[in-house]
């Protein structure tokens, strides 16, 4: 083969060859500007002209382009947040006896004693006395049921009481022949047979029936005593005793003396 025909294609590929060089050579240096960010950037977009490309004129050199690419940013993973799932509470239901709560009976409380009060007309006073019966007397009215104790000043403190009910009732002159505090109580057999319940006997304090004082009338099983029951003063209740109020008998007990004269009416 003649030696131009030979030149003539060795030229032609080498030509071909620089084209194709050239043109990986722009992509690999654009490539290289987005990847690496260096300050040439700015110079690529049109502000400086790009150096100029250098090839080896030995054509049979390797050409290796190597690029660096700049270390990419870790960018970190969002983080996931577990989502808590809350527990279901199951309810009970309200047919189920076992998962129903107990309820608590209300506490049953004791009954109190009803507090009834004396009736005003029947709490202690001081009024007019013109009666025939001379100062230190007692005078008991048991229709009006009053107590009258009889004063110096033409005056008698007047107390209101309870006495005998219907069957019960007697009138009559007696002198007090006794007096206690806190007295016991024995029951005549007479009311203990029309009362079986009744204790024989019973030692005095507040729940003994004759109150906190008592001034006995003669040889009669008949007194003037408390009572622990003041409601029923101003009624017929009792068994022939006068009853007062505990605070009244011994106000009483303090203003007479054994031998004090009572009359009934």
């Amino acid at each position: 083969m003649p030696v131009n025909v030979v030149d003539d294609k060795f030229m032609s590929a080498a030509m071909f060859l620089m084209k194709k060089v050239s043109s990986l050579a722009l992509v690999a240096v654009g490539a290289l500007v987005v990847v690496t960010g260096f300050p040439g950037t700015k110079a690529l977009a049109g502000q400086v002209s790009p150096p100029p490309l250098v090839l080896s004129p030995n054509l049979t050199e390797p050409w290796v382009l190597q690029l660096q690419p700049r270390a990419q940013r870790r960018v970190a993973a969002p983080v996931q947040r577990r989502q808590v799932v809350q527990p279901q509470v199951r309810r009970a239901n309200w047919w189920s006896p076992r998962q129903q709560p107990v309820r608590q009976q209300p506490q049953r409380q004791a009954r109190q004693p009803q507090s009834r009060q004396v009736a005003p007309q029947f709490l202690p006073t001081v009024v007019d006395y013109h009666g025939k019966h001379k100062p230190g007397t007692i005078v008991i009215d048991t229709n009006a049921r009053y107590l009258y104790l009889v004063q110096n000043d033409g005056t008698a403190r007047r107390y209101g009481v309870g006495v005998g009910k219907p069957g019960f009732e007697w009138a009559g002159s007696h002198k007090v022949t006794r007096k206690a505090e806190w007295p016991d109580w024995r029951p005549p057999a007479a009311m203990r047979k029309r009362r079986p319940e009744l204790p024989a006997f019973m030692a005095g304090g507040p729940e003994n029936p004759l109150g906190a004082r008592a001034l006995y009338l003669g040889s009669t099983l008949y007194r003037i005593h408390g009572s622990n029951q003041p409601w029923t003063i101003g009624h017929a209740v009792s068994s022939g005793c006068i009853r007062m109020r505990n605070e009244d008998v011994m106000d009483l007990y303090e203003r007479v003396k054994v031998g004090t004269r009572v009359h009934v009416i």
